[in-house]
C-alpha cells in the first residue's frame, strides 16, 4: 500500500546572498517521500522549496497543509497532482517523488547520456548582489573557473557602480567570449525603467530578467516592444495555472524569452505548458533551479536535459549551501555532471 512521510529540512547558505527582496541565510525545504508500505526502503522524493516572499506556496500554513496531504496518501486516498496547482512548489514535489517511487527509487527520474555521466549541461555562474568589491570577486571567481556566461543580479547597489562592472567585464571579454545575463528582480521603478535597459544595452547583454516588478502587465508589453536589451519573464509567471491565461499572458506582453523555474510553477508537466506556448509564439526560454536542495536540482536537471535546449540554463545552484544533500551531482568549469558512481546520502533527513 502506497504510503507517505515528510520532514523538513533547513538549508544554511555559504555565505549570505543578497536578493532585492533582502538578504538569504537559509530556507526552508520539505522532503516529500512516498514507499510501498511492504517494502519502505525504496522510496521516492520530492522537494517542496520555498523562498520567502518569492513562491506562491509562501504561507503560515504550509507545514499543515503538507502534512495534510501526507495523511490522506497514508489513509489510501488517491490523490492527484491537478488538486494542487494553488501549491506550485508542493506540486512539484509529489510530481517528482511520484516519478521517483515509480521508477524505483533509484533518483533517476529521466534516464539519459547525461545520467549515465556520457553529457552533461552547460550552465551560467551566477553572481550575488553585493558591493562593489563583493560582485567583483565573484565575477573573478567564476570566470577563472570557466564560466562564459554569467548571471549578475542587479538591483541592490547605485546603477551606475553596477554599470561600471559590467564595463569593466566588456573591458576584458567581448560578448562572444563571454555572455552576461542580468536579473533586476523587478527592482526598476516604471518611470525609468527604459533608461536604464538602454544604458545597459551598451555592453552588449544576453538579456534582462524581470526588470519591473510583476503585474504590471501594460507596462511589461510597452518595455518588451521597445526595449533595445531583450527581456525576459520570470516572476511575471508565478501563479498564473489557466493555460489559456498563459497565453494571453504571452501573447499579449510578447517577452523575447521565459524563465521557467520548475518548484515556482507547478512541476514538469506545468512548465512544458509554457514552453509549448512559448514556442508557438516564437518566444525563447530556458530553464532554472529555485534554490533548491540536490534533491531537487537533480529531478530539474534530468528534465532540462531531455528538452536538447542549447543555451546555458540556470543550474548551478548545488554549492551554494554548507549542508546540502550529497548527490552525484558536479559542476565542473561551466558544465553540470550527474556521476553515477558517487552515491546519495541521505542520512540527515
Amino acid at each position: 500500500m502506497l504510503k507517505a512521510s515528510v520532514s523538513k529540512y533547513k538549508l544554511q547558505f555559504n555565505r549570505p546572498s543578497g536578493t532585492s527582496r533582502g538578504v538569504l541565510t537559509d530556507k526552508d525545504s520539505w522532503f516529500i517521500k512516498l514507499f510501498d508500505s511492504e517494502d519502505p526502503a525504496v522510496f521516492g522524493i520530492g522537494e517542496c522549496s520555498i523562498i520567502k516572499g518569492l513562491s506562491f506556496d509562501d504561507r503560515d500554513d504550509l507545514d499543515l497543509e503538507i502534512d495534510e496531504i501526507v495523511e490522506q496518501i497514508n489513509s489510501g486516498e488517491i490523490i492527484s497532482l491537478s488538486d494542487f496547482t494553488h501549491l506550485p512548489a508542493v506540486q512539484f514535489a509529489l510530481e517528482t517523488a511520484f516519478l521517483d517511487f515509480k521508477n524505483k527509487g533509484r533518483r533517476i527520474l529521466f534516464p539519459s547520456e547525461f545520467t549515465e555521466n556520457e553529457d552533461s549541461i552547460k550552465i551560467n555562474g551566477l553572481i550575488w548582489m553585493g558591493d562593489y568589491d563583493f560582485m567583483r570577486s565573484q565575477i573573478k571567481e567564476k570566470l577563472k573557473q570557466g564560466f562564459r556566461c554569467i548571471k549578475l543580479k542587479i538591483g541592490a547597489i547605485n546603477f551606475d557602480e553596477e554599470l561600471s562592472i559590467i564595463k569593466k567585464i566588456r573591458e576584458e571579454y567581448n560578448a562572444s567570449e563571454v555572455e552576461i545575463r542580468v536579473d533586476a528582480n523587478g527592482s526598476f521603478s516604471l518611470y525609468d525603467a527604459l533608461e536604464k535597459l538602454k544604458r545597459l544595452n551598451e555592453f552588449e547583454l544576453h538579456s534582462i530578467e524581470q526588470p519591473i516588478k510583476q503585474g504590471k502587465l501594460a507596462m511589461m508589453a510597452e518595455l518588451c516592444l521597445n526595449s533595445p536589451l531583450p527581456i525576459a519573464l520570470d516572476e511575471e509567471l508565478i501563479g498564473i495555472t489557466d493555460i489559456d491565461e498563459k497565453h494571453r499572458l504571452l501573447e499579449s506582453v510578447k517577452p523575447q524569452y521565459i524563465i521557467l523555474k520548475p518548484s515556482l510553477v507547478g512541476g514538469f508537466a506545468k512548465s512544458k505548458e509554457w514552453i509549448d506556448i512559448a514556442s508557438k509564439l516564437n518566444i525563447k526560454w530556458w530553464i532554472t533551479s529555485a534554490l533548491e536542495s540536490n534533491i531537487g536540482l537533480n529531478a530539474i536537471a534530468q528534465w532540462t536535459y531531455t528538452l536538447n535546449n542549447s543555451m546555458p540554463q540556470g543550474l548551478g545552484t548545488g554549492q551554494l549551501f554548507t549542508n546540502n544533500i550529497e548527490s552525484p551531482l558536479y559542476i565542473e568549469k561551466d558544465k553540470l555532471w550527474h556521476k553515477s558512481s558517487l552515491n546519495w546520502n541521505f542520512k540527515n533527513i
